[in-house]
């Protein structure tokens, strides 16, 4: 079987990270690979923040929290020490779909690294924060962005999980 298609049977979402941070080289081969994703007409509506300061990924996770209703003390990030945040230009007809092949993207190089990763929502609502807006203006981001998903990443604490059975009835065919 061919190494790309092996990943992509064998990612599997992680729910529980060791604390150590990845090495930074890593992380930069996880987010060149998400910007080499495909997009709608080459307009590459997507972008990636990194967020690799502790302090400013526990307070995403606490906001997180709060949206998904959790109670204080989870984290819906899994402990996952480095947050790739994907969002995706209101401007662009393609954004919110360029920023999901991102998110693929991401996930399998991190896989393909010896890495764990989960898809986590809520980063439109958290990017419809004023606290968040102020961020984005902060980094110098122009332009309409709405947050598309955040990529935890981070070395698997324990075992991946088995891949669920696949689902019959997916596939039709038109020969």
């Amino acid at each position: 079987m061919n190494d790309i298609i092996k990943a992509m049977k064998e990612r599997r979402s992680i729910r529980k990270f060791k604390p150590e941070m990845p090495a930074k080289a890593d992380i930069d081969q996880i987010i060149e690979a998400g910007l080499y994703a495909a997009n709608g007409r080459g307009l590459q509506g997507a972008m990636i923040i990194a967020i690799t300061d502790k302090a400013a990924r526990d307070k995403l996770s606490d906001a997180n929290r709060r949206i998904g209703g959790w109670d204080e003390g989870f984290d819906p990030f899994y402990g996952a020490p480095a947050i790739l945040v994907v969002l995706g230009s209101k401007d662009c007809s393609t954004g919110i779909y360029d920023g999901s092949l991102v998110m693929g993207n991401l996930m399998l190089a991190a896989h393909s690294l010896g890495l764990g990763s989960i898809w986590i929502h809520r980063a439109k609502e958290e990017f419809e924060m004023p606290e968040y807006k102020k961020l984005l203006d902060e980094l110098g981001v122009e332009d309409n962005w709405e947050g598309i998903g955040h990529c935890a990443l981070g070395y698997i604490d324990g075992d991946a999980p088995a891949a669920a059975k696949r689902k019959d009835g997916r596939v039709y065919r038109i020969e």
